[in-house]
């Protein structure tokens, strides 16, 4: 029986990257269908967001995200995170984030009093996927 769950235990391990690798191929190229929306569609920000790219977002993970920025060519640059600080505060913990992709080269974390979406004071919690990323979205 022990080596029955072990050996069961294995195929899902050795099978879990290969699901992480679709989810990564579905939303490498913008846009990113569902459930994700272009965030420019359905709230007054503009398509492009220098610093963010072209933000697309589950709109049921709101207001934390992940928010999925795109650079203006289309490629997945970064995944962002908007916290609202009150909620940090009054011990509100967000787990189990999902992430764009799982390569990241470097993360940012800045203040933002807010802004159409989330508009209570927050932190950007921002993971660029390759070292050029940043670049990218601040054109």
């Amino acid at each position: 029986m022990f080596r029955k769950t072990v050996v069961a235990f294995g195929f899902i391990v050795a099978a879990a990257p290969t699901a992480k690798a679709h989810d990564e191929q579905v939303l490498a190229n913008a846009p990113a269908g569902d459930p994700y929306v272009k965030v420019s569609d359905v709230l007054p920000l503009p398509e492009f967001i220098p610093g963010l790219g072209t933000l697309f977002v589950d709109p049921t993970t709101l207001p934390a995200g992940p928010f999925l920025a795109y650079d203006r060519d289309g490629r997945l640059s970064a995944t962002v995170y908007m916290t609202p600080l009150d909620d940090l505060q009054n011990g509100a913990s967000f787990d189990g984030l999902n992430i764009g992709s799982h390569t990241v080269s470097s993360t940012d974390i800045y203040f933002n009093a807010g802004h159409p979406g989330v508009d209570k004071p927050h932190a950007h919690v921002v993971l660029f996927h390759d070292e050029n990323a940043k670049e990218r979205l601040a054109e």
